[in-house]
């Protein structure tokens, strides 16, 4: 979906899925209503059965609120970590050079290509 804001972030490095909270009540047929922590009181607890995943007790996909780090206006600050790899993509009229970035809060096989004059700044 185009243009949606998971928690406050809008882009590919906003977290899809944060928990496991528990589901306290069903509404109507595709409606669930959540448990949700303190810190996540301004979110409405009420979700579209499409946005939650069943939780399969792995603890390593579970990301906690608390690292996270959610502002009062759900946003949160993603820090790069390592660099993984460079490459130089050649074009018509120029170069291109991409770095792989590692960020916070994510595992090596997310790591993304961001360019490398970007990362710069």
């Amino acid at each position: 979906m185009k243009g949606v804001m998971r928690f406050g972030k809008k882009g590919k490095l906003s977290p899809w899925y944060i928990g496991p909270y528990r589901i306290s009540k069903r509404v109507g047929n595709i409606a669930h209503e959540l448990e949700l922590p303190q810190e996540l009181a301004t979110i409405h607890s009420v979700f579209h059965i499409s946005m939650l995943k069943k939780c399969m007790g792995d603890p390593s996909i579970i990301i906690p609120t608390k690292y996270i780090g959610n502002k009062d206006n759900l946003s949160y600050e993603e820090i790069p970590v390592q660099i993984l790899d460079r490459q130089v993509h050649n074009l018509r009229t120029k170069e291109v050079a991409s770095v792989k970035i590692l960020w916070r809060n994510q595992f090596v096989e997310e790591a993304i290509w961001e360019a490398e004059e970007d990362m710069e700044k």
